[in-house]
């Protein structure tokens, strides 16, 4: 498994496709384009992997762990104020009951809890639970995978859709359930060593039960659902397995990998699947013809973008597109999806061991469009590089048909810290997506904590010891400008925009000198973008809130203006002993904040300090839903008093 993640994080600009003498893509043009083609024929495909990944391999295998002057090599390839343009709040639903909180209305993204009003549905352990709100009780439990010990080594998420559940299980699931077998009842042969996520459509229509299972090999890095059309991107390595001699020369050992390379067939590269619906299971591979490779890359890594139909009956062999690529970031507005990768994981451990600033042509960001308007396979457009690295999905967004990416460039670590943070505007161009406006300069000496782009305008914050939060004009596309600045103690994590010419941020208090003091939230008000002012604050000292770092956790209800985080507080000086994890409610007013309560979940230990964590919030026809690994519990938002407990644990 360490082997394949290693292979899987390797960049697609390790080197060229032909032998190192051909030129590597520059990188030192801002946001240039470059164009992907298919390869002419399976062997062509085998030909150039082969090519570029001896290339890339080393004495102990790809990337990191191998030739680490290929990796490190040098050689390597007035504005619109925020209430007027918003869009309706990402995350509310339908009147009633909010949804999961996502980046785009319109565009669901997987999620550990879900709700359509009449159901909740959520995943746990390798478990599935629904629950009906109005009753308040338990109405279906699934075991997803028989035989498992009830946890996996990584977080499970769900997609709804009528009476249809999608779940996907990441990696690390270990079972003891019988091999699947084909119709004449003789086991698979390849599902024993099929290693990757799991995609599982769940029946919600009576007790929920299995309908379909989908398996690919690699690793899932996001999904995106628009009505009943899912988007899964997985990311892939080749299956080679290089082993460890002794008493030989690295350059023995490079050769004998790169032998290795050599004696590998099209079946070590391209990721394989494996379909089981109605009792039988089918197997495949995703074909040469549906592989696309940039002007260069490493053969190391591949990513593909999977599409199922949740009203079908079964998942089917999702449609495979796969670009000789990496990526981890994923933004969808629902016409188009975006999938971006960077090389910070490689050059991050030695820079800041070194204390040295990274070389430019390592800090950047390759981004990949596809057309995801229609609900069959989506079709490649462009992609792009850009200067720096992201720092979440938020960095990018797309309006009025040009996408808006915000990077940070430069070292933030050591004594003499000389980053910077950009916002680039990008628009296609053909078959690239072509630099059409920037901003540079924000933030010197500090990173991206925080972004959030809002019709035509953007929020950008930085921070290393106070918090600049960034305006920025963005509704010509060739001129951007920073429209104002607003310098505060502390950061923000996470912006939402709240109407009215607001937003809310939810992130860490600082003193002067940049220590963090616990979790703030804040109320901004951007109605004039050349003088935003901060016009609340809520403290909790010593705290931290999972919402800071993954925004499925933050809840924000327009119909009450009501704010939930999970919280847990840590004790301070006099007040020592275990954290106190609870769900703060507030509600946000003219006045600023005010406390609506808290929300705790305790184990029946009678201990008060055995307090789950709590992990997401969902309103449901005026009840406030909180759930933890240890169950979900309904509570009256005007009294706070519990209405409902349902253990899951």
């Amino acid at each position: 498994m360490r082997v394949m993640l290693v292979v899987s994080l390797s960049l697609v600009a390790g080197c060229t496709a032909e032998p190192a003498a051909a030129p590597p893509r520059d990188r030192a043009v801002p946001a240039g384009g470059f164009r992907l083609v298919a390869f002419d024929s399976c062997a062509e495909a085998l030909r150039q992997l082969k090519t570029a990944a001896k290339a890339y391999v080393g004495p102990w295998g790809f990337g990191p762990n191998g030739d680490l002057r290929a990796a490190d090599g040098a050689e390597q390839a007035g504005a619109p104020a925020a209430a007027k343009q918003a869009n309706p709040a990402p995350g509310a639903g339908a009147p009633g009951y909010s949804g999961t909180n996502t980046h785009e209305a319109g565009v669901d993204e997987p999620d550990l809890v879900k709700t359509d009003g009449k159901r909740i549905v959520t995943v746990n352990r390798g478990k599935l639970y629904v629950i009906d709100p109005a009753a308040r009780r338990l109405t279906g439990e699934l075991e997803l995978v028989p035989g498992a010990d009830g946890f996996g080594g990584t977080e499970d998420s769900l997609l709804l859709q009528g009476d249809r559940a999608l779940v996907l299980l990441r990696e690390g699931w270990a079972g003891t359930a019988k091999p699947a077998a084909a119709a004449d009842g003789r086991p698979v042969p390849t599902s024993e060593d099929l290693v990757g996520p799991r995609l599982i459509m769940v029946d919600l229509s009576g007790a929920p039960k299995i309908i379909g299972e989908y398996r690919i090999d690699g690793s899932l890095v996001d999904a995106r659902q628009v009505g009943t059309t899912v988007r899964v991107v997985v990311r892939s390595a080749p299956r080679l397995a290089f082993p460890y001699r002794e008493k030989v020369t690295d350059a023995q050992r490079t050769a004998a990998n790169r032998e290795i390379i050599d004696s590998a067939t099209a079946d070590d590269w391209l990721p394989r699947y494996e379909i089981t619906a109605g009792g039988r299971t089918s197997t495949g591979r995703v074909g040469c013809d549906r592989v696309s490779r940039p002007a260069s890359y490493s053969g190391t890594s591949l990513v593909t973008v999977l599409s199922f139909d949740l009203g079908a009956a079964t998942l089917g062999a999702g449609d495979p597109v796969t670009v000789l690529a990496d990526g981890d970031t994923v933004y969808s507005n629902g016409q188009r999806l975006y999938v971006a990768n960077d090389q910070r994981w490689r050059v991050l451990p030695m820079l800041t061991r070194r204390n040295t600033a990274p070389d430019p042509k390592d800090e950047t960001t390759e981004i990949y469009q596809f057309d995801t308007s229609g609900e069959g396979t989506p079709r490649y457009l462009a992609a792009a590089t850009v200067p720096g690295w992201l720092i979440n999905q938020y960095a990018m967004s797309e309006w009025d048909g040009h996408l808006r990416v915000a990077t940070t460039s430069g070292r933030t670590w050591g004594s003499k810290p000389d980053s910077t943070s950009s916002v680039y505007v990008l628009g296609a161009d053909g078959t690239t997506l072509t630099q059409v406006g920037k901003v540079t300069g924000l933030g010197k000496g500090e990173r991206i904590h925080a972004v959030r782009f809002v019709g035509g305008a953007g929020y950008v914050v930085t921070f290393r010891q106070t918090d600049p939060l960034y305006t920025v004009d963005l509704r010509d596309p060739a001129a951007p400008k920073v429209s104002g600045e607003l310098k505060i103690n502390g950061y923000s994590a996470y912006l939402h925009p709240a109407g009215e010419g607001q937003l809310l941020g939810v992130g860490q208090e600082a003193t002067d000198q940049g220590r963090v003091q616990g979790t703030q939230l804040s109320l901004f008000d951007v109605s004039d973008p050349a003088k935003p002012t901060r016009t609340a604050q809520y403290h909790v000292k010593q705290g931290n809130s999972e919402a800071e770092f993954d925004p499925h956790a933050f809840l924000y209800w327009p119909p009450e203006r009501l704010v939930v985080v999970p919280l847990t507080v840590y004790g301070g000086a006099g007040r020592p002993g275990p954290p106190t994890n609870v769900a703060l409610a507030l509600r946000v007013g003219d006045g600023g904040f005010t406390e609506v309560g808290t929300v705790d979940h305790p184990l029946d230990t009678g201990r008060p300090e055995d307090l789950m964590p709590i992990r997401r919030s969902l309103m449901v026809d005026g009840v406030l839903w909180t759930v933890s690994d240890a169950g979900l519990k309904a509570t009256d938002i005007s009294t706070m008093k519990t209405l409902g407990w349902l253990r899951t644990a």
